[in-house]
């Protein structure tokens, strides 16, 4: 029987491992990896994707914009989706671009193998056949598989915000850096000094692992986001309405960290910068600690709206040594 050419699209070595192992192992396959959307489409021309496992949030080329080429350019692939953008909305966009399926991340073998089956992609009688892939397992890096993980947990916090809002939320690729002190404070000095920005600020700590989490708005969309937030009360201030969007996305964003690398954050309560509290003071009373940072930037803007907002995850550098032991497991 033929191997039939599989391609694995995504951008994380880690998510590409992944699902290299997940595959069925008596699956006749021959596998091609791709780390982005213009790679993936030249391995379909090629014939090198009969069947496609397709991340959405990639750079040069998205998903969306993978399966729309597909249809446009009569393409033969049979596109199974595998995405940490769990948004009802997004499953709903990839099946009408001619999706056969969506998955979550993490993957669970399982699922895919379901899916692979109710699919006809998989023949059960070939399950019991072991079969060699001469394709090299791709080396995952600390910020690799800790940018993935991000990933994962924005992605569900982006879902909890779609359905608190209605809208569907457009997720960025997360940018994953080390900061030295000096770095670190100038770029907090700048959104401080920006009158058009407010920053509210909420840290957390959780089995040895510590920091901070800001969330900055624009001023000038602070009240696109209170008619959004169905505010109808005149009591109900800018602000109380920021510290509760505040506490939607850090928190669900957390979470999904949490549960990821097992472990329970406890978060404290948050503050707008400026008014309880400065950046200035928060950067005095954390320096010891952010000798060297462990950055995470993650930039939310609202479809159909003039609405973006930057969540900064910063970790303590102390806390890098026991986010690597967690994540052991994943660089493996």
């Amino acid at each position: 029987m033929p191997m039939v050419p599989l391609l694995i699209c995504d951008d994380s070595n880690m998510v590409r491992k992944q699902l290299l192992r997940a595959l069925p192992s008596g699956w006749g396959v021959s596998v091609t990896m791709a780390a982005n959307g213009m790679q993936a489409l030249e391995a379909i021309r090629q014939g090198l994707g009969h069947v496609v496992l397709l991340d959405l949030t990639m750079p040069e080329m998205d998903g969306y914009q993978v399966l729309a080429a597909i249809r446009a350019q009569g393409l033969s692939a049979k596109v199974i989706v595998i995405s940490g953008d769990v948004q009802a909305e997004a499953v709903r966009r990839v099946l009408e671009l001619g999706a056969l399926a969506f998955l979550k991340k993490p993957t669970d073998p399982q699922a895919l193998h379901k899916v692979l089956l109710d699919q006809g992609l998989l023949d059960p009688s070939q399950q019991t056949v072991a079969v060699s892939r001469a394709v090299a397992e791709p080396v995952t890096s600390f910020q690799d598989a800790f940018r993935e993980t991000i990933n994962v947990a924005m992605g569900r916090a982006a879902a909890l915000l779609a359905r608190v809002l209605g809208v569907f939320v457009q997720l960025p690729l997360p940018n994953v850096s080390f900061l030295e002190v000096g770095e670190l404070h100038m770029a907090l000095a700048d959104a401080q000094g920006n009158a058009q920005l407010t920053a509210v600020c909420q840290g957390y700590i959780g089995g040895g692992i510590a920091g901070e989490a800001l969330l900055l708005f624009h001023g000038s969309e602070i009240a696109d986001m209170a008619q959004l937030m169905q505010r109808n009360s005149a009591d109900y201030s800018d602000m109380e309405m920021l510290l509760d969007l505040s506490t939607i996305l850090i928190g669900a964003c957390l979470s999904g960290i949490a549960e990821q690398i097992d472990v329970v954050f406890s978060q404290g309560h948050p503050q707008v910068l400026g008014m309880q509290a400065g950046i200035d003071e928060l950067i005095r009373v954390n320096q010891t600690r952010w000798k060297k940072t462990l950055a995470v930037e993650i930039s939310y803007s609202l479809e159909g709206h003039n609405i973006h907002f930057d969540l900064l995850l910063l970790f303590t550098e102390d806390s890098v040594e026991r986010l690597s032991r967690k994540l052991a497991y994943l660089m493996s």
